[in-house]
């Protein structure tokens, strides 16, 4: 995450102290081992939530040395027994490079090509979850029906591609049409989400979640009344960038470390 995002953040200023910042490393190695850490973490926390469907899904992290290539989880390993040693590095055309795999083929169509496409993503999060999946079985985008909705307000996209991807260029293509913003809603098919860290990435996919569950319940119930652009756009400016999502995610971090001496091991 650079300094930049950090100057042009707007959360409002807390009472008695300052908020924390993510650590600036030495080396590339403490770098790594501090990635595959968060990447391990946030696949437990998924798990947590119930976000974790069979052997579908992924989660991968950009390597801070060979910007080519991504660490990314096992192919059909549950989410909530992923450790850091578990994971694999692949390049764009998923040669291997540690770890034994497999990895879902579907992984390296997705994520490869949003990695080699834009090169801001350091992160890219997708699963297949409940309320994604219900959401994007129609042709539509979140609406902004409160602050965390606001979020995803004028960040996020449609697409619509293969249900089972298998296409190498699948990738490249959702990055395409996503461009700078940082969410996308594949139809008929769930959520993925991006960022400048695994933490911002994960914890934008958890929001964007719940914030398909939100709508789903409130069009049940009747007519929403979303609030209007200036609103939306306003709330966005303070609370949409990375650095809130990561700070957001440091929490649910926390929590997961104190349950889990295995990753504890790996501080």
């Amino acid at each position: 995450m650079g300094h930049a995002e950090f100057q042009e953040r707007r959360i409002p200023k807390p009472i008695g102290g300052d908020l924390p910042e993510p650590p600036v490393f030495s080396s590339v190695d403490d770098e790594r081992r501090y990635r595959k850490l968060k990447l391990a973490a946030a696949f437990r926390i998924f798990a947590r939530f119930g976000l974790a469907e069979g052997i579908a899904g992924h989660i991968t992290v950009r390597d801070p040395e060979f910007h080519d290539r991504f660490w990314v989880n096992p192919y059909a390993q549950h989410f909530s027994l992923i450790r850091p040693d578990d994971l694999v590095c692949i390049d764009e055309d998923a040669n291997v490079y540690h770890g034994t795999g497999p990895v879902n083929a579907a992984a390296a169509a997705i994520h490869c090509g949003i990695h080699g496409a834009n090169p801001d993503v350091v992160a890219a999060a997708h699963t297949h979850t409940t309320y994604g999946r219900a959401f994007s079985a129609r042709s539509r985008l979140l609406a902004p029906l409160n602050q965390e909705a606001c979020l995803f307000y004028e960040d996020h996209v449609l697409f619509r591609g293969d249900v089972v991807v298998l296409a190498a260029d699948e990738g490249r293509r959702i990055a395409e049409t996503m461009g700078a913003k940082r969410a996308a809603i594949l139809l008929n098919h769930g959520l993925l989400t991006v960022g400048s860290s695994v933490d911002a990435a994960a914890y934008r996919f958890i929001a964007m979640e719940r914030c398909c569950q939100v709508q789903l319940l409130a069009e049940a119930a009747g007519p929403i009344e979303p609030l209007n652009e200036a609103e939306a756009r306003e709330t966005r400016e303070q609370l949409g960038s990375d650095y809130v999502a990561w700070l957001g995610f440091q929490g649910l971090y926390q929590q997961l470390l104190r349950d889990s001496p295995d990753l504890r091991e790996y501080l």
